[in-house]
């Protein structure tokens, strides 16, 4: 299992995935789950990733594959809008499942895949992407800002509660953090180190890419005040008087 989440902001973008993959207790493995393609300038494109590794990975392979065509073959070097791009990625999931989904299947493989697609487009603002297994997508609204994959729904209340499309990229990194360190304290098939991108809106440059591990001094402050904090406001609720 994996867990990413991805959010469009107006001040940019937030983009952030954990590392651990596993095929029981006793298969446990470290892949990265983002992978980054930019072009000072022109383009950046993030995407982020769930679901069965060699589908995922061979999905990818495949889109930087055609990337490599020639100026006449759509590409993600040449796309005119991250649309475009959405769509190149999904073609290129449909085909890695059509040809080994049916022999996962038949080995009682999961064959599922998910993917979350954004950055910006130089002549077009920065748009975010829901990718599906089946190579359609979705694209994020003001008022659904934000996508997670993989094990979501632990991380998901503190985003809910905090983030909007005003929400400044500092506030957004912060619940990113605190949104993954709920997840990994209520499922152990999440883990550090997590890989985390900040991008400003326009800038078409990356603005901050860090690896976030065990001994991150952030992290390690988040996770101890964050649980402290809300064993403190808990004891501070009233009693129910119906009791």
């Amino acid at each position: 299992m994996t867990y990413c989440v991805a959010m469009s902001l107006d001040s940019g973008m937030i983009f952030a995935s954990d590392s651990r993959t596993n095929a029981g207790v006793d298969q446990v493995a470290r892949f990265s789950k983002m992978k980054v393609f930019a072009k000072e300038g022109d383009r950046v494109v993030v995407t982020l990733s769930s679901g069965n590794l060699s589908i995922t990975q061979n999905a990818l392979s495949v889109m930087e594959q055609k990337a490599r065509g020639g100026d006449g073959v759509p590409s993600l070097w040449n796309a005119a809008s991250l649309f475009d791009v959405a769509r190149l990625l999904g073609d290129a999931l449909r085909e890695v499942r059509t040809r080994d989904a049916p022999y996962l299947v038949q080995n009682n493989v999961d064959a599922s895949a998910n993917f979350i697609l954004g950055g910006q487009v130089r002549g077009e603002p920065p748009r975010l992407f829901n990718v599906y297994g089946e190579g359609n997508f979705i694209e994020a609204t003001p008022e659904t800002c934000y996508f997670q994959i993989g094990e979501t729904k632990y991380g998901k209340p503190i985003i809910d509660r905090v983030i909007k499309r005003d929400t400044s990229l500092l506030d957004a990194t912060k619940c990113t953090v605190v949104s993954f360190d709920s997840t990994m304290r209520s499922n152990i098939s999440v883990g550090l180190p997590i890989d985390l991108v900040v991008y400003e809106a326009d800038s078409l440059r990356v603005k901050l890419s860090r690896r976030i591990e065990e001994t991150d001094p952030y992290f390690q402050m988040v996770h101890t005040q964050w649980g402290e904090g809300l064993r403190r406001v808990f004891a501070q609720l009233p009693d129910p008087d119906w009791t």
